[in-house]
């Protein structure tokens, strides 16, 4: 789940990773871009429609239609690592926008199991954001055992 991306390249590889891991990517509004914009569309290729992607109007629309048990946001600002989580079917993974993260009020929400961070060398600000997601999305689809993939 992107909230409120801004970067038409990085949904563009990030419904690319969806294609190919068989996620579903959620992106949450205002979107800094048209989803028909040539950078978004270059980047994810011909995947477009092999990916699941779904846009909801905010937050709350997102929580309403996806009920997730649970919820790990991603944030530089988080002490425990994405690998300390033992994922399970169902899972959201949630991103900031890119340059900011997560606001503090999404950090806040209730809806929230756990903050996770990826780990990076001191003094670095953060990870490219579609890097971000596929770091995070094949290491629970690894512990979920590759279900589905060749």
């Amino acid at each position: 789940m992107f909230h409120e991306p801004v970067i038409p390249p990085n949904t563009g590889n990030a419904i690319r990773l969806a294609a190919g891991t068989g996620c579903h990517l959620h992106l949450i509004e205002p979107l800094g871009f048209d989803l028909s914009e040539p950078k978004l569309r270059r980047a994810g290729l011909d995947y477009h429609d092999l990916a699941g992607v779904t846009v909801h109007a905010d937050l709350d629309a997102a929580w309403a239609a996806i009920a997730p048990k649970r919820v790990f946001a991603f944030t530089t600002q988080a002490e425990r690592w994405y690998t300390d989580v033992a994922y399970r079917d169902g899972d959201v993974l949630l991103f900031g926008t890119e340059p900011t993260g997560l606001p503090d009020s999404v950090l806040a929400d209730p809806h929230l199991t756990d903050q996770l961070r990826i780990p990076m060398l001191p003094g670095r600000r953060s990870m490219n954001l579609s890097n971000s997601a596929a770091v995070a999305v094949y290491e629970a689809w690894r512990q979920l055992g590759f279900p589905a993939g060749t």
